[in-house]
């Protein structure tokens, strides 16, 4: 099920189908260098598609979802919005991982942008964030590019990251 469409990108609900290709991003070290709870073996890569397959169980609003390149038809990563709750706050995050071939043509931004955009239009959230591995330099770059500022340094059970955050527009 389409969630939203940019120029160059649909986001998509997973689809049992997409287990090899999600299997192929994180099998990247480049990938899972900054995603500290990655998948590290193809059965978990299939527990976290079946998890968000119909959104997020607990707010299926939300979840990671397939992104797709329109003018290939490939799978090019995992995008989307999580649920975290940070020092006892909920908090909705951000979350944009693309295959590292597609790296540098503006595909992170312009999905981070489109999520963005859907949380605060079509689900009237009022705050996003990002969670960033403190020498991921690039999703930084990103989290700043779609109105993003940096909060502070923060830690939790999977480990530090720097806290990026936004409010939505009056």
């Amino acid at each position: 099920m389409k969630i939203l469409e940019t120029e160059r990108l649909l986001l998509r609900h997973l689809t049992p189908d997409d287990l090899d290709d999600l299997w192929a991003l994180y099998s990247d070290p480049a990938i899972t260098r900054f995603i500290p709870d990655a998948p590290r073996n193809y059965a978990e890569a299939r527990a976290e598609l079946e998890w968000h397959q119909h959104g997020h169980p607990r707010h299926s609003e939300l979840g990671l979802w397939a992104t797709i390149h329109k003018p290939s038809g490939q799978f090019i990563g995992r995008c989307g919005l999580l649920p975290w709750t940070l020092d006892g706050v909920d908090e909705v995050e951000v979350a944009y991982t693309i295959a590292r071939p597609c790296w540098g043509q503006g595909l992170a931004t312009e999905a981070a942008c489109a999520i963005r955009d859907y949380a605060f239009a079509k689900l009237s959230l009022t705050r996003l964030v990002c969670l960033i591995d403190g020498e991921n330099r690039a999703s930084a770059r990103v989290a700043e590019k779609i109105g993003m500022s940096f909060e502070r340094a923060a830690e939790d059970e999977i480990g530090p990251f720097l806290l990026y955050s936004m409010e939505r527009p009056a």
